[in-house]
């Protein structure tokens, strides 16, 4: 009866044992740890060509000039803010077709802008949220 005891205790030893040693290796199921990255947005954007998002009386210009190619344009104020600070960036990188892109940017399936449409946008852009 003593051999199986000791076969047991010898098997609990090894076992003890093998959960002390370590490979070296990371263990499979923690992730490794992911360097985080600080990102500087006002200074992305402002290489991209894209303007800060204007304030004040420089907004009441920026929405008032772009009302006057379509009121519809302002009904989401932030969205119209968002459009123009991209157009910005497409008209300094030198697009080949603005005022289709400003017609795109700025208009929807429900409401879609004119070519002609895009290129008073773009000369309201100028003249407001982002002068040469």
């Amino acid at each position: 009866m003593r051999r199986p005891a000791a076969l047991l205790a010898s098997t609990a030893a090894a076992l003890l044992a093998l959960t002390a040693c370590s490979t070296g290796e990371a263990d499979v199921n923690t992730p490794a740890p992911v360097p985080t990255k600080t990102v500087d947005h006002a200074a992305a954007e402002k290489a991209a060509g894209i303007p800060p998002e204007p304030t004040g009386d420089a907004r009441d210009a920026y929405l008032d000039a772009i009302a006057a190619v379509d009121p519809q344009i302002i009904v989401d104020e932030q969205k119209a803010i968002d459009a123009g600070r991209n157009q910005c960036a497409s008209l300094r990188g030198n697009s080949k077709k603005p005022d289709w892109a400003a017609a795109q940017r700025f208009g929807n399936d429900t409401r879609p802008l004119t070519d002609e449409q895009g290129k008073q946008l773009n000369e309201a852009l100028r003249k407001t949220l982002c002068p040469k």
